[in-house]
């Protein structure tokens, strides 16, 4: 397996993980997941902002329920709104748009923290090849790698935040995988 590409986590270490104490807390611990997600899904910045915005109000009338179900719910109601703006954009008359925001090619220059300029070069050319990566796969494989390696649920959260059976998770996944796995194999 490609170390881009992590397996899995095992059932038995995600029980174990503490709960957030609070709906804000759960939101605030997510939201740059969340943004990376609807990013790599919209493919503008402002445009995700606007859907984890939206989401994550959303998710404030759902702070009576229990905390379990707080993950699949929000990655579900983001999902939903994410493809709300993929449909609305569909409409859009992009030949008004300036030209430097029709790029798909622009990536966000994330801020990194790490020590050296050789590392830090390397992490962000990891994360743009892997974004390239994602973004040329078909939406339900994005979806089923995105939520299931790398926000770490588990099958049954993953089909519930995706609508779909726990077997389509697995299939979604496999093949994102594979073809995952074929992209970045000169990037090793």
């Amino acid at each position: 397996m490609s170390p881009l590409i992590p397996d899995p986590p095992d059932p038995a270490d995600t029980a174990e993980q503490a709960l957030p104490a609070s709906l804000e807390a759960f939101l605030a611990g997510i939201s740059t997941r969340a943004f990376r997600f609807a990013e790599a899904g919209l493919r503008s910045r402002d445009d995700a902002l606007d859907a984890v915005q939206d989401a994550m109000m959303k998710m404030l009338g759902y702070a009576d329920r229990p905390a379990a179900e707080w993950t699949p719910l929000f990655w579900s109601i983001l999902r939903r709104r994410i493809i709300d703006l993929q449909r609305r954009g569909n409409f859009r008359l992009k030949w008004m748009l300036p030209a430097s925001e029709r790029s798909e090619d622009s990536l966000i220059d994330w801020a990194d923290n790490t020590p050296g300029p050789s590392g830090s070069h390397d992490q962000r050319e990891a994360y743009g090849k892997l974004v390239q990566a994602l973004r040329g796969l078909p939406a339900r494989q994005r979806e089923a790698f995105t939520l299931r390696v790398l926000e770490e649920l588990d099958v049954a959260q993953t089909a519930r935040a995706m609508g779909c059976s726990e077997g389509s998770v697995k299939t979604h996944l496999s093949r994102a995988r594979d073809a995952l796995q074929k992209q970045l194999e000169d990037f090793r």
